[in-house]
């Protein structure tokens, strides 16, 4: 099972070279995505960062000054909600949701690329329903005045709306994700070489020795092929 990012990853990513264009407009897509995408990930570094000092802030006036919060909590779940759900569709684009890797030795690379574009066939399916249920308890909120029951009362549909807007854009990036496997292959949808997670830090050449370098999970049958060379050059 691999998930989340990792200082590692994250330095090699850095200095990785440029990644191919996508031609047509699949390819403007594309990037019209990731530059979504990065937007939305340096405002939920933000949104992380506000959470941070709002609960600080409530920390020193509770059991500093002794004076009663009204709305700290909930003004810090509304930044983690908006972080949290407008992230998962830039952490969709690099593979780093949680990936259960039982199956992936055990199948050949032809069987593993369908079973990668089923998947996300499936995930998009599910991540819909979501964005639909999300827009309904949204407009819920809005129509009928829903208000939280604290003190302080905030409209509900502050956080409904930041939920259905990142569930709208995961489904948009699984979309474009599984056009890209239709057109592309697996490959070219972000699978061959996994940026973040165990599989890419197993897969990685620590040394400059590919020959030594563990072998990680490999959807796309490459590692599987590099070793037999490898042994092959031993022999």
């Amino acid at each position: 099972m691999s998930h989340g990012f990792d200082a590692a990853t994250a330095i090699s990513e850095a200095h990785a070279p440029p990644e191919p264009r996508i031609p047509g407009a699949l390819g403007a897509l594309d990037r019209m995505s990731k530059a979504l995408n990065r937007v939305i990930m340096g405002l939920g570094g933000l949104a992380l960062f506000g959470a941070c000092l709002v609960l600080s802030y409530s920390v020193v006036i509770r059991y500093v000054f002794h004076e009663p919060t009204e709305w700290q909590d909930e003004m810090a779940v509304f930044l983690i909600v908006g972080a949290t759900f407008g992230s998962a569709a830039a952490v969709q684009a690099k593979r780093g949701h949680v990936a259960i890797e039982a199956l992936t030795s055990l199948l050949p690379p032809a069987v593993n690329r369908v079973r990668l574009v089923l998947v996300d066939c499936v995930s998009l399916a599910f991540c819909l329903f979501f964005t639909w249920k999300s827009w309904s308890l949204d407009h819920e909120a809005w129509v009928d005045g829903q208000v939280s029951q604290s003190t302080w009362g905030p409209p509900l549909w502050i956080p409904y709306t930041l939920m259905a807007v990142g569930m709208s854009l995961l489904c948009l990036q699984i979309a474009l994700q599984i056009a890209e496997a239709i057109r592309l292959g697996p490959s070219g949808a972000g699978w061959a070489r996994p940026k973040i997670g165990l599989g890419a830090d197993i897969n990685r050449d620590m040394r400059g020795r590919p020959d030594v370098t563990p072998a990680g999970p490999d959807p796309m049958g490459k590692t599987v092929r590099t070793g037999q060379k490898a042994g092959q050059a031993r022999g």
